[in-house]
């Protein structure tokens, strides 16, 4: 599959216009959740159809993206040669901001080699995400009782990694637009050491997409929050992974400030 990102990073063209049925719904986010709805549909098709692949999976990433842009959303990529000379498979480990990540980020990687997540059991058992999630092969979690939960992924997880398929890891229990490095277990590092490969680390700034009080996938929309996602450099867990970690926390936080700073400027 060729990428749909082939240099080092990417940036919403200034000229990208406004999907007109957007600006006809007053700046509400219901033009965008129409498409998001209209998308997830499809791709459920298709996987309830056993037909639903790693390039169907890509391609209805970057329509999110695509409808993403069409409703104000301007996305800064960073780091993808990072990615690509990494070779792998990897454990990849990032923040959890919104569900926008977790739509985008097959888009970026996928063409450069395959990857799944680690997800909540809801997810699989949701009627309309399920069969989008189970055809993806996901380490599955009940986020109950931690310790079967570590089980789980570190006996599944190396077995998957082994088969060439990389790991998204989102280490916080839930999506939170501010980054606490307390509950930002280690999840992904054990995973890594386990399964002897390394890890990179991933910064995500998407509050573009902001979390519902009543349905949490279908918060409202802040045109004025660019999306950021970057990628940091390969590492190898060395004892451990307290390093290691550290390090990701503070790549983390070093962008998410960056961002801050730079979006205030604008």
């Amino acid at each position: 599959m060729e990428s749909f990102f082939p240099g080092d990073g990417y940036d919403t063209p200034e000229n990208t216009p406004r999907y007109l049925g957007d600006r006809l719904a007053f700046g509400t986010r219901w033009f965008f959740h129409f498409h998001f709805a209209r998308i997830v549909l499809k791709s459920r098709r298709l996987a309830v159809r056993g037909v639903y692949d790693d390039e169907q999976w890509a391609r209805s990433s970057l329509e999110h993206m695509r409808d993403a842009e069409g409703c104000g959303a301007r996305l800064h990529f960073r780091g993808m040669n990072l990615v690509r000379s990494a070779g792998g498979p990897l454990v990849f480990i990032g923040n959890h901001m919104s569900t926008l990540e977790t739509f985008v980020l097959p888009c970026v990687l996928e063409p450069i080699l395959p990857v799944t997540f680690i997800v909540k059991e809801s997810l699989v058992r949701h009627p309309f995400f399920g069969p989008i999630m189970l055809s993806r092969r996901p380490i599955v979690v009940g986020r109950k009782n931690p310790r079967e939960d570590l089980q789980r992924v570190l006996i599944q997880g190396p077995k998957i990694l082994g088969q060439g398929t990389s790991i998204i890891v989102f280490p916080q229990a839930s999506r939170s637009e501010v980054f606490d490095p307390s509950l930002f277990n280690t999840l992904g590092v054990k995973l890594a050491r386990k399964a002897g490969v390394g890890v990179i680390p991933v910064a995500l700034k998407t509050d573009f997409l902001g979390n519902g009080r009543l349905f949490k996938d279908f918060g409202p929309l802040r045109r004025d929050r660019p999306v950021h996602i970057e990628f940091g450099e390969r590492m190898e867990i060395q004892g451990t992974g307290e390093a290691q970690h550290r390090i990701i926390v503070q790549f983390i936080e070093s962008r998410l400030e960056s961002w801050r700073h730079a979006d205030c400027a604008t």
